[in-house]
This record gives structure tokens, C-alpha cells and sequence, in this order.
């Protein structure tokens, strides 16, 4: 229920948090499991949360181990669809860890279920795809060996910014294939490397390759320069909102770069506690003119404040440091 509840949620204020939304193939958002979402991972969390509202079905997501601090936090995940992977750095001690998430995957998937897993392990905030690790290649595998006819859709995830608040978004869906396109008589060790030089090879035009020097190309690229009419039609409202939401935003523009810059996960960071914070700034805004104007229609602000800052955020900046 509480997942249900803060999908529609996180959907809603996806409209403002993300300029424009652009994918490729719309109608692969209708896909259901048993499948792997194969993504690549540029920025942190975030990443997932979006790929979660965007499709229809629910969607389980591997998440870095050491998220998982309790057993109370590890019940809140669970009810989230979110599941524990380890790395050697957050200690050997919990490696045996990832043999339990990975029985549970196969357990979704033979339910018909959809799994997001990030193929290249880590998150860095950079417009280019990294080597894959194995991860992906052992579960398709481990689906061939127990008949399971799991589908593989790789992932192309881009954004224009890593730092502004109100980002174009770019998902580029790849061509699905199976785990059972792969030879069934090969060891698993040549078996995962195929099958990981045929996603490499699905996934390199899917994600954008630009230097962050390359200032020229990211305009080309990632840029989406609003109408003239637009402009006009939105100056007034952008200009309004960038002031009512500036006591909001600013201090939590300031926090978050003080304690998450170059850590990757700033600008995750940054659109969830604004996210959070909102409703009640919002209601604390509605409620002061409410007692002090003593008039019910203060509550249309609810609807005209959220609005503000979406016009504020279809006319600023797009690109980081342009």
C-alpha cells in the first residue's frame, strides 16, 4: 500500500523535479516479467526511483548493501521493492548476503516479475558507459539453467544535469532479448562474458558519450530550448515561483552541495529532500494566509504554488555550468 501511495506521489512531482521526459520506445513501459531491466547508472538512486514510476508494473531494484544499516530500515526497503547487493567494500563479512538476493530474484522472476539491476555496479555522474560487472550475466544464466524465459531489455539513462533542480531526462530502451539466445553448453565463466558482450553491445548506443568538457556537444545533445511563446506565456508564474520557493530550495541547494558534493549522489539527494520537505512548506504557506485572509480560497495556492514552480523550472537553465 505504502509503495502504491508514494508512486502516484513521486509521479506527480516528477512533472516539476524533471523538465521534459523524452523515450525512446514509450511502449516497452507496458512490458511485463519475467525480465531484467539492464540500466546503466549515472546517478545514484535516482536512477531507480524514476525507472520505478515510469513503468506500469512494479519494479524490484538492487540497491547498494550498505543502505541497509537494521533490520527496521531492511523491512522499510523490502516494502519498497528494494533488495541488498554487497560489494567487497562494505565488507566480505556480508557477500554471503547477495546468495539470499539472488535466490530471491529467481523467485520473482519464476512469479513473473521485473528486476532492475544497474549492469556496470557503481554510480558515477558522467554521460558514458563503464565496464560491466557480472551480476546481470549470472542471473540470466541461472534462469537458462532452471527454464525460466527471462527477458532482457538493456537501458540508456541521460541526463541533462547532475546539479540543477528541473533536468531533461533521455531513457533510451534497447532491443530485448533472452537468456535463452545463448549457448547452453558453454561453462558459466564463457557464458557470462558472452552474454555481457552482447549487453555492452546493446547498451553503448543507448547511452550518451560526451567528455563534460565538451560543452558544445552536451547543448546539442541535452539541450530542449523552450518556444519563444512559452517564455512569455511562463515569465511571470517562473518568476513568481523562483521567489515563493526560493526560502525552500536555496537552503537545501546549499546543505546538500556542502555535504554530497562529488560524492554522486547530490542531485538524488537534492530532488528527495525537496520532495519531501514540499507538501509542508506548502501547507505552511497556505494555512498562514489562510488564518491571516480568513478566506477558503487561499487553498487554490496548493494548486497555483505547485504550477509557479513548474514554470520556473520549463524556462531556467538546463545544463550545468552553462
Amino acid at each position: 500500500m505504502l509503495y502504491s501511495v508514494l508512486k502516484v506521489i513521486v509521479r506527480l512531482a516528477a512533472k516539476i523535479f524533471c523538465r521534459k521526459i523524452i523515450i525512446n520506445k514509450p511502449e516497452l513501459l507496458k512490458e511485463k516479467g519475467p525480465l531484467i531491466l539492464a540500466c546503466s547508472h549515472p546517478n545514484s538512486f535516482l536512477d531507480a526511483v524514476l525507472m520505478d514510476i515510469l513503468f506500469e508494473k512494479p519494479i524490484w531494484s538492487l540497491t547498494r548493501g550498505d543502505a541497509f544499516l537494521n533490520k527496521r530500515i531492511t523491512n522499510l526497503f523490502n516494502k519498497f521493492k528494494m533488495l541488498p547487493v554487497y560489494r567487497p567494500s562494505e565488507g566480505v563479512e556480508n557477500l554471503s548476503e547477495n546468495y539470499k538476493t539472488f535466490n530471491a530474484c529467481i523467485g520473482l522472476f519464476k512469479r513473473g516479475e521485473i528486476v532492475l539491476i544497474f549492469s556496470e555496479g557503481l554510480c558515477v555522474n558522467e554521460w558514458h558507459l563503464r565496464p560491466l560487472k557480472k551480476g546481470t550475466a549470472r542471473l540470466a544464466y541461472k534462469c537458462q539453467q532452471e527454464n525460466i524465459p527471462l527477458n532482457i531489455l538493456p537501458v540508456g539513462i541521460n541526463y541533462s544535469s547532475f546539479k540543477r533542480f528541473g533536468k531533461n531526462l533521455f531513457v533510451n530502451f534497447g532491443n530485448i532479448f533472452t537468456a535463452n539466445d545463448f549457448d547452453k553448453d558453454l561453462s558459466d565463466g564463457a557464458w557470462n562474458q558472452v552474454f555481457n558482450n552482447k549487453l555492452q553491445q546493446e547498451l553503448s548506443p543507448l547511452v550518451f558519450e560526451i567528455e563534460k568538457e565538451d560543452k558544445k556537444k552536451q547543448k546539442e545533445l541535452l539541450e530542449i530550448n523552450p518556444s519563444l511563446l512559452t517564455k512569455i506565456l511562463l515569465a511571470m508564474p517562473a518568476a513568481i515561483g523562483w521567489l515563493i520557493h526560493a526560502p525552500l530550495y536555496l537552503p537545501i541547494k546549499y546543505w546538500v552541495h556542502k555535504k554530497y558534493n562529488n560524492t554522486g549522489h547530490l542531485d538524488a539527494m537534492q530532488i528527495v529532500l525537496s520532495l519531501f520537505i514540499y507538501p509542508f512548506y506548502l501547507l505552511l504557506i497556505t494555512f498562514l494566509l489562510f488564518f491571516t485572509l480568513n478566506t477558503y480560497w487561499v487553498f487554490l495556492l496548493m494548486i497555483i504554488l505547485p504550477f509557479t514552480a513548474w514554470s520556473y523550472v520549463q524556462v531556467k537553465g538546463q545544463l550545468d555550468d552553462i
